[in-house]
């Protein structure tokens, strides 16, 4: 018995009484779009392989890591191997303790080698995107100022992304910058590279637009998607963070539209689920919810 059919066959529960899961080959998401989601979100298995297994038997084809991670390399791609998992991109873990529009020079200094780690990363584990938040505009940073350091910064590591094939991907946050998609297709096109491009998070622009106006202006510099909902009465009637507080489907992101402004760009890349995880029937679930938006 070989190691991929052993873990097929064999992959047993954990001492945390984790349940056996087979390994199906997941079912594709319609419109050629492939479906992925975040490591943290496994809660189950002990090792990188088990957790990459259950992405697997739940139906996902590919799990994204942080970068910089303390995960060790060879143990990520011999997981990779063994179960047949993508790793389609990596998201960055410090461009919120160190951002690139940090008016302190030795922050930013962190920021960026924070990004090209990412981007050694991504291309090791044969990605394509580091997803960035670009900036953050504060009391203490201006938006004059976090626009231009920001992308002072970006042009530092495109010519080791144009090299590597691992793409910057600029994701749309709550860091009260980039809040228009307008402005948005400005910032990436000022870069003139092929370099970079837009991670669409469409849950987070519920809160202050409408996801399918950002699929249509942003076009062709969408990446990759993030998947998650947003809930407007939530916010209203609970709090702002209490939006998130709905399933993916279960929200007003309006999924017709966006997939229909999506086909219009001949979309088929991946698609990443941002959203709380869990064990084996949970990952299930959000694969199914995840499916079904995407084939509206």
């Amino acid at each position: 018995m070989d190691r991929r059919t052993f873990i097929a066959s064999t992959l047993a529960a954990s001492a945390l009484g984790m349940a056996r899961f087979g390994h199906a080959r997941p079912l594709r998401a319609p419109r050629g779009i492939r479906m992925s989601l975040k490591y943290g979100m496994i809660g189950v298995g002990d090792t990188i392989e088990q957790k990459f297994a259950a992405a697997r038997n739940a139906g996902f084809d590919g799990v994204e890591l942080d970068s910089p991670n303390d995960l060790d390399r060879t143990d990520v791609l011999d997981a990779k191997k063994a179960t047949g998992i993508a790793i389609p991109g990596v998201v960055g873990s410090r461009h919120w303790s160190h951002p690139l529009s940090s008016p302190d020079a030795s922050v930013r200094e962190a920021g960026l080698a924070a990004l090209e780690q990412g981007i050694r990363d991504c291309k090791a584990y044969g990605g394509s995107t580091v997803l960035l938040v670009p900036a953050v505009v504060n009391s203490e940073v201006g938006y004059d100022e976090a626009y231009r350091r920001s992308q002072e910064e970006i042009r530092k590591v495109l010519p080791l992304a144009e090299q590597s094939g691992a793409r910057v991907a600029i994701e749309n946050v709550w860091n009260n910058f980039l809040m228009s998609p307008m402005e948005a297709a400005r910032y990436i096109d000022e870069f003139e590279s092929d370099a970079i491009g837009w991670y669409f998070d469409v849950g987070n622009i519920v809160n202050y637009g409408y996801p399918a106006q950002w699929a249509r202006i942003l076009g062709n510099r969408i990446l990759k998607i993030d998947v998650k909902g947003f809930s407007r009465s939530k916010r209203d009637n609970e709090g702002l963070w209490k939006g998130f507080g709905v399933e993916i489907g279960e929200d007003d992101c309006d999924w017709p539209k966006v997939m229909h402004e999506l086909d219009n760009i001949g979309y088929t890349g991946w698609a990443s689920a941002e959203v709380g995880g869990g064990g084996a029937d949970r990952l299930a679930d959000i694969a199914r919810r995840m499916r079904a938006v995407l084939d509206s």
